[in-house]
């Protein structure tokens, strides 16, 4: 495999982006029922690329964009030890190119932005039922914490 590259997302990126992002709503489509038919959107990604609270990440092979991912600061609660964490998100690689450890290097370099950041905590979201995302989370270090709960009223 020729080398994975990472770099900082651009506006001229974005076009790619959001695909990506297509690609992680078609993905996530069956481990939620709430997610309304037809075309939505998850993210702001013209704001995150822009943003000096957040990084967005491409990984790309040969000059092509085939990974994303993005760390975003926010504030933590009141009652935690620490005052701001990273979100992270928008995590996707294309489909040939999964298996690979693209998204390792990618949560490595968002870890290492974070860092740079003075950010010590990092968080995420993934489905319980997307075994294969919530073992690639663990695998990188990450635990679980909090299960959300929902009940439907009809």
């Amino acid at each position: 495999m020729n080398p994975v590259t990472l770099r900082s997302a651009t506006i001229a990126d974005l076009p790619t982006l959001y695909d990506f992002e297509q690609g992680i709503i078609q993905a996530e489509r069956p481990f939620d029922a709430t997610l309304k038919e037809g075309h939505i959107n998850y993210y702001d990604l013209k704001v995150l690329v822009e943003s000096d609270q957040a990084e967005v990440i491409v990984a790309a092979i040969d000059g092509e964009v085939v990974a994303s991912g993005y760390a975003h600061i926010l504030g933590a609660k009141d009652y935690l030890e620490h005052e701001k964490f990273a979100y992270l998100g928008f995590m996707f690689v294309k489909p040939n190119h999964r298996g690979k450890g693209i998204i390792k290097k990618i949560l490595d370099g968002l870890k290492k932005w974070s860092l740079s950041q003075g950010i010590h905590e990092i968080r995420l979201e993934v489905y319980e039922d997307n075994q294969s995302a919530v073992q690639a989370y663990e695998k990188a270090g990450f635990k679980k914490h909090m299960v959300e709960m929902r009940l439907k009223l009809d």
